[in-house]
């Protein structure tokens, strides 16, 4: 759907097999910025770019006028057409250097961090022709009249990365900002609290656009910021709660954190991992979110 002049919102559903006869139904958000030519941000899982180009040609352009692809970080369910969408129309692919490896080398990924279903999700590695920087300002139309200024919004991931479109206050957030009572995945809960924060003083923002959630408009935007970082907090404090009992079995502390965020098991994801060094200690906790099919899905916590 059109969500301003230039900016258009693609709901990429897709299903996550994750057991035999079980399979998570998810989506996820891939957003297309009209110029003179298209920029694609995110592409969604494999064979989503029929999607893309179907919807690219229903509003009477060309696929082959996307000529850039940003990915606001390496996870399957944002690069998993990414190969297929550079094959066919020989556009640039540009990341964050922190993500660089995950997509040019996907079976790397894939053993650093197996989800259920990776070889589904993801067609393929692309090439990375660009890599973004904190502060980089893309020229979109070559006449600054659509500037997309890029944030280094780590936490969800080490190299996840926000944009503003300046001309129109939309802010795209990749998975920065968690959608509240749904599932959490970060890979840093420090760095994503200072994420979300810095992107709330952000100026002039009228719209937010994330991966998982409605479009924000207008001061709903902030609120919806505001409720990310009520929401992190909330993970934090079941984390913490749950482990204060000691060191139980991993599958009962996941069972009583899920409990307290009053998560549904089949909503949970393949896997997110969370840092928790300057509450716990100087063990880490490794918060992975996999699918337990003797309980129809569960969170799973593990000291590394």
């Amino acid at each position: 759907m059109q969500i301003t002049s230039h900016v258009h919102a693609l709901r990429l559903p897709f299903r996550i097999p994750v057991a035999p006869g079980i399979v998570l139904d998810r989506f996820v958000n891939a957003f297309l910025i009209y110029g003179r030519t298209i920029t694609l941000v995110d592409t969604g899982v494999a064979g989503c770019e029929r999607e893309i180009f179907d919807y690219i040609r229903s509003t009477g352009r060309n696929p082959s006028e996307i000529s850039l692809i940003i990915q606001t970080h390496a996870h399957p369910d944002h690069i998993g057409a990414t190969q297929a969408v550079q094959k066919a129309t020989g556009c640039t692919v540009a990341i964050h250097a922190a993500e660089r490896q995950w997509i040019e080398d996907v079976s790397l990924q894939e053993r650093e961090r197996p989800v259920p279903g990776f070889s589904v999700l993801v067609g393929g590695p692309a090439t990375v022709g660009r890599v973004l920087e904190d502060g980089d300002v893309l020229d979109l139309d070559g006449d600054h009249c659509l500037d997309l200024v890029v944030f280094h919004t780590p936490g969800h991931s080490p190299g996840s990365v926000s944009l503003l479109l300046k001309s129109e206050g939309v802010l795209l957030s990749g998975d920065a900002v968690p959608v509240p009572g749904d599932l959490p995945v970060y890979d840093d809960v420090l760095a994503s609290v200072q994420s979300i924060k810095r992107l709330d003083t952000l100026d002039g923002v009228s719209v937010l656009l994330s991966s998982w959630d409605e479009p924000r408009v207008g001061i709903c935007a902030y609120q919806r910021m505001n409720e990310a970082l009520a929401y992190l907090q909330k993970i934090h404090d079941a984390v913490i709660a749950s482990a204060d009992t000691g060191t139980p079995n991993p599958m009962e502390l996941c069972r009583r954190t899920a409990k307290v965020l009053g998560l549904p098991p089949r909503r949970s994801h393949p896997c997110s991992h969370g840092r928790l060094q300057q509450t716990c200690g100087p063990v880490p906790i490794k918060i992975c979110l996999l699918i337990d099919p003797e309980s129809e899905g569960t969170t799973m916590l593990q000291r590394n």
